[in-house]
């Protein structure tokens, strides 16, 4: 990996933005590609000071803090070009803004972040495209084939509420769209399967059910059915990775297009009679704003394609 060196001393005063944040995620969000292990090294030399004093890596900073940043070795920052060029061309629908929160339909095909093989994500476009936002962080993930409905802080404070939030999924209700393989047998039904992270020889993120796994919860709630597939509302309890695709592979009823943990010979009969991509839809989140507490109920519809899919089956049966 190529390196470059910052040739002197940084003398850093925290912002309001900034203030609250531990002193470690303080120093590895200004030192991008400089191990965590060689943080807490210089930390403990004493090499990274707070107003003159030397300071322990779980200190809260505070607004007018001043640290002393060490010149150090850092990988070089990938390029912006990507993003910059793909900015131009890729619009993002707004749901909602406000000077502390924005709220976007991610389409699918885009990772909501760069890295991996993935030369940039929607994190980087919003930046690009708004170069002169000071904050800009992801609350939250969604898989790159998922669309849907995606939040975006612009305040720091609004961040630590909102992980709060997710943290305590009964504090917000998020709603999910999905087509599954064959009927759902109850209208409402609760799956509570335990599940383990874990990441196969070459590289890709897994999920599958385990009895030591971590609990997760989904409430399926079945909205429409025909003779061979089930359109689906799902409510998150619990915000495992991979938690919807794999709850309902794991009860017998794949989503559709899903291309880890469906069924790879009807996604691709699927393909043909014109479902390109996994059917699945963030399209709704209700909870109380992080600074305001004023509530907010957002909704994202299906997208074209997916509704124009739905539309092909006829009118179904309800629920």
């Amino acid at each position: 990996m190529s390196q470059t060196s910052k040739a002197s001393v940084e003398w850093v005063t925290v912002g309001e933005e900034e203030a609250g944040q531990r002193l470690d995620n303080f120093l590895l969000k200004r030192l991008k590609g400089v191990p965590k292990s060689h943080v807490y090294r210089i930390v403990r030399a004493g090499e990274v000071r707070v107003n003159k004093g030397r300071a322990d890596v779980t200190r809260r900073l505070e607004a007018g803090d001043v640290v002393r940043v060490p010149p150090v070795r850092v990988a070089a920052v990938p390029s912006s070009a990507p993003a910059q060029a793909a900015s131009q061309r890729v619009e993002l629908e707004v749901l909602f803004e406000d000077d502390a929160l924005l709220i976007i339909n991610k389409p699918a095909g885009i990772a909501v972040h760069g890295g991996s093989g993935v030369s940039f994500g929607v994190i980087e476009l919003l930046r690009a495209q708004r170069p002169q936002a000071k904050y800009l962080e992801l609350v939250h993930r969604l898989d790159r084939e998922t669309s849907g409905i995606l939040l975006v802080a612009k305040k720091r404070s609004a961040l630590v509420k909102l992980h709060e939030m997710f943290r305590d999924h009964h504090r917000l209700d998020k709603r999910y769209l999905a087509l599954v393989q064959d009927v759902w047998p109850e209208p409402r039904s609760h799956v509570r399967l335990k599940l383990f992270k874990y990441t196969t020889p070459d590289g890709e993120r897994r999920v599958r059910v385990t009895a030591d796994g971590t609990d997760a919860h989904t409430v399926v709630n079945r909205l429409r059915k025909w003779g061979d597939c089930s359109l689906l509302e799902c409510e998150l309890k619990t915000g495992r990775t991979h938690q919807i695709r794999v709850h309902l592979a794991s009860s017998g009823h794949p989503i559709l297009g899903d291309e880890k943990y469906g069924d790879f010979a009807l996604n691709k009969s699927l393909q043909r009679a014109g479902l390109k991509r996994m059917f699945l839809h963030a399209w709704k989140l209700a909870f109380r704003h992080p600074l305001t507490d004023a509530p907010l109920a957002i909704e994202a519809p299906l997208p074209a394609e997916l509704q124009a899919y739905v539309d092909s089956l006829g009118a179904g049966i309800s629920p």
